[in-house]
């Protein structure tokens, strides 16, 4: 079965020859993640990792990474002291260098996959935010002034959704990765989130779905974050990926959440883990221990989210060679 069929198969709940295997890392520095303006050297960093990468591992899809643009490019941002200065933003021009820079890198990467899928990842527009200003003072003017945050995120929404449309019409991509985090500590309430921030989280969502039936939902668990998954039960995606090993959800468990829908995970992504250092047979047999606990329909194996930069591409082989040998 050739790996697009594949892993569009398994989007599908249908039979499969295996289940697919796709793990994704950084290709810059943490430190460099929001400077692509700024250094022009950083595209060509992150397309020569993904070419890189695409070759030695082949993998069954590929989530193409936004490494150097992280963040909303806004200087105004740095100005904005209060809450109510959030009403200020207006949306970026159509023909920003942010947008043209992902399109180019999206457009590079999906010349490198030789027909293998391929979804770009795009932060939700609070994540955006919080990027921009940080999550301290996301809360903070969140309490403060609940209305001008929403405001803020109907303008980022709008972005997102011009970016959405142009890496998928214009640079090919399949669908996107949509990155969506609960702020930290439980700052929020379920009514709180689903009042002010899945109405922007939605409206990207579904516009990527009017695009492509094949867009990816994410919720990070980044730095052990806990969230809570109720929030986003009812998102419409055509796979949903989770930090498994931190919401104690497994992909069983999960798979019968999200209402039936694909998943992807099952290994944990933080250094010193089983993928990042444990022995090759201990890694084939969680591999076999997965498989036999959620099945092999509509499940893709991969981690909870980005593994570490430093991992060696033999434990990723490691994986998808036992899954291989089981089926």
């Amino acid at each position: 079965m050739l790996r697009r069929e594949r892993l569009l198969k398994a989007f599908n709940n249908e039979e499969v020859d295996r289940p697919p295997v796709g793990f994704w890392f950084h290709f810059v520095q943490e430190e460099d993640f929001s400077k692509g303006l700024q250094n022009p050297d950083l595209l060509n960093q992150n397309l020569a990792g993904h070419q890189q990468f695409i070759e030695e591992i082949q993998p069954d899809f590929v989530k193409i990474m936004s490494d150097g643009y992280f963040f909303y490019p806004r200087e105004e941002y740095n100005h904005i002291n209060e809450a109510k200065d959030l009403k200020n933003i207006k949306p970026l021009a159509k023909d920003h260098v942010w947008f043209k820079d992902q399109v180019k890198i999206v457009k590079t990467v999906i010349g490198y996959l030789n027909g293998t899928c391929g979804f770009y990842n795009v932060f939700s527009p609070a994540k955006s935010l919080q990027l921009a200003i940080s999550g301290e003072k996301f809360i903070e003017f969140f309490k403060e002034d609940k209305e001008a945050v929403s405001y803020a995120l109907d303008v980022i929404a709008h972005d997102l959704i011009n970016l959405v449309e142009l890496i998928i019409q214009e640079a090919g991509a399949d669908g996107i990765y949509l990155s969506v985090q609960n702020p930290k500590n439980g700052s929020l309430s379920y009514e709180e989130y689903r009042n002010y921030i899945t109405p922007s989280e939605k409206s990207v969502l579904e516009h990527a779905n009017k695009l492509s039936e094949n867009n990816i939902l994410h919720c990070c668990g980044y730095e052990g974050n806990r969230n809570n998954l109720e929030v986003w039960k009812d998102y419409q995606a055509k796979a949903v990926n989770w930090a498994m090993h931190i919401e104690n959800v497994n992909l069983k468990e999960g798979k019968e959440f999200f209402g039936g829908k694909a998943v992807i995970g099952g290994f944990d992504n933080r250094p010193g883990k089983l993928l990042h250092a444990g022995t090759k047979q201990e890694i084939e047999e969680y591999t076999e221990k997965l498989i036999a606990q959620s099945g092999s329909k509509g499940v893709i194996l991969g981690a909870d989210c980005t593994v570490p930069s430093d991992i060696h591409k033999d434990r990723i082989r490691w994986v998808r060679d036992k899954v291989v040998s089981m089926m």
